[in-house]
Parts: C-alpha cells; structure tokens; sequence
C-alpha cells in the first residue's frame, strides 16, 4: 500500500520552532519532488515548499521563505519541514504529496498524507 505519513505537529508558542517529518512506504521517494501544503481554518489549501527528486532545487511561498527550510533524506525514504520562527498564523494542518515526476515544476501530486496539526499560540 502506498502510503505517505506526516508526523511532528504540535503546539508551539510564536517564535518557536518545529520538525515535521514526511515518511513514505509502499514505494520509494527516490524518484519524486515532493511538496507541503497547509490548510489554516477557513482558509484554503495552499502550497508551502517543495524540492526535487535530488534535492537539488527548492521552492518556498513567500510567506514561508527565510523561516522555513526543506530537505530530504533519500536514504530514509524521509521529507523534512524545519520550521523556525514560528508565527500564529502558521497554526495549520500540514500535508505533504509526491509528485508525478522528478521536477516541482511538472506534473501533478498523485499521492497524499493524512496531514498533521501544527498550532503557534501563547
């Protein structure tokens, strides 16, 4: 079964920091971008990073960039989301999808986790 697991949500208080984790199992993430996305309530989905199949390349929504950093670890078969500075309106459920191919910028996220929480308040 082809499977994606976030985990390392929590409540933080604002300017902390967290981990988020994105293990995968059925299949191998060797070969494929993987991106985050968070869904804030009453707000809609929107995308948060994402780096290639190499790690080579990543991207970050404006909101994110210089707090947040993605890496991977091929060998864990393993996505991370280091978050610093943490603000309230970070407070979100995260997911992370593979996408179709090698590149963040072609083809479409087939597979998705099941999202984990990440709260920021005092």
């Amino acid at each position: 079964q082809l499977q994606l697991v976030e985990s390392g949500g929590g409540l933080v208080q604002p300017g902390g920091s967290l981990r988020l984790s994105c293990a995968a199992s059925g299949f191998t993430l060797d070969y494929y971008a993987i991106g985050w996305f968070r869904q804030g309530p009453g707000k809609a989905r929107e995308g948060v990073s994402c780096i290639s199949s190499s790690g080579g390349s990543t991207n970050y929504a404006d909101s994110v960039k210089g707090r947040f950093t993605i890496s991977r670890d091929n060998a864990k078969n393993t996505v991370y989301l280091q978050m610093n500075s943490l603000k309230p309106e970070d407070t979100a459920v995260y997911y992370c999808a593979s996408r179709s191919g090698s590149s963040c910028f072609r083809g479409t996220y087939d597979y998705w986790g099941q999202g984990t929480q990440v709260t920021v308040s005092s």
